[in-house]
């Protein structure tokens, strides 16, 4: 009778272990494998790992960094059941040509792993160049600043050369000037420069890998200068708009110009710059004052070495 007893008793504990749920037998800390690094570019990345949760709800992540140390992860998934399951994670705003790491960890109920670090190098970013004049376009006579930036894997201390081909821009592309050197971040600057009429530029290296920029127009405005034989006339007389182009462009169209209600400068009278010395042009026209208001005078110059301009706006009264 008491071993009868025993035995139903026993009986029915294994009855009881067999009819448990297998996840809450099998449950233990998930399994981890670090993967390999695809689709690496310049600054992203795809990690891959593989985390078999052991039947238990799991949370996990990558760790990433320039070192071993890492210091940055990406946002914590969750996954269930059992059997081994592939992890696929993009990072981004990674630094080009630079070396990191990476590990996959997961944590359960049961404990947290941490698998083994691997690591990848992000592909070289080419050089580029970006380049500009300032001021553009600048008046007759005056100077701009051409700078810019060298960007790309190697950017700093690199030799840059100024290269100019001026209207008719027959001539080609010729250094202009010493080369330069660019500083750490790959920046550079030609300060300064006095540019006599339009003028293309752009920046080249000397060396490999060749790099060349886009071409930038500096422009040279012609200057204008107005003078008037009065201020306040009698509506309907005429007054005489006078003065001088800088430097000569004989055969210049000229024309005087008025503001109107909407703000619109309308040609109201025109005539014809002629020579007056090597140096300068000049012009005169009598135009009839129908009424007051802001004039000025538009230099459009149409020979390619320049660019049009006006000259000041003045404000005339009548009476």
């Amino acid at each position: 009778m008491h071993r009868t007893i025993k035995w139903a008793l026993r009986a029915g504990a294994l009855a009881l272990t067999l009819a448990a749920p297998t996840a809450a037998q099998a449950a233990t800390a998930p399994a981890v494998t670090t993967g390999g690094a695809a689709n690496v570019a310049q600054q992203t990345a795809r990690l891959t790992g593989s985390v078999d949760p052991n039947g238990a709800a799991t949370t996990f992540q990558f760790q990433y960094g320039a070192t071993s140390a890492y210091g940055s992860v990406t946002p914590e998934q969750t996954i269930g059941g059992d059997g081994k399951k592939t992890i696929t994670v993009d990072i981004g705003g990674l630094a080009p040509a630079t070396t990191y790491h990476f590990r996959l960890i997961a944590r359960n109920a049961k404990g947290a792993t941490k698998a083994g670090d691997r690591s990848f190098k992000t592909k070289v970013q080419p050089l580029g160049v970006t380049f500009a004049a300032t001021p553009n376009p600048l008046p007759f006579g005056g100077t701009t600043t051409l700078a810019g930036q060298l960007t790309g894997t190697g950017n700093g201390g690199r030799d840059v050369v100024l290269q100019s081909n001026p209207f008719p821009y027959t001539q080609g592309f010729k250094a202009d000037g010493n080369k330069l050197v660019t500083d750490a971040a790959g920046n550079f600057s030609f300060g300064l420069k006095t540019v006599p009429f339009n003028t293309q530029y752009r920046v080249a290296l000397p060396d490999k890998p060749a790099v060349v920029s886009p071409i930038v127009v500096v422009s040279v405005s012609v200057l204008v200068s107005t003078h008037l034989g009065a201020r306040t006339v009698h509506k309907g007389h005429k007054l005489t708009f006078s003065g001088s182009l800088r430097p000569a462009v004989d055969g210049t169209p000229i024309a005087i110009q008025k503001q109107n209600s909407k703000g619109t400068w309308v040609t109201v009278a025109g005539t014809v710059a002629r020579h007056n010395s090597s140096a300068s042009s000049k012009y005169s026209k009598h135009v009839t004052i129908r009424s007051g208001g802001k004039y000025r005078v538009y230099a459009g110059v149409t020979n390619g070495s320049y660019v049009p301009n006006t000259g000041s706006t003045y404000t005339i009264h009548t009476k």
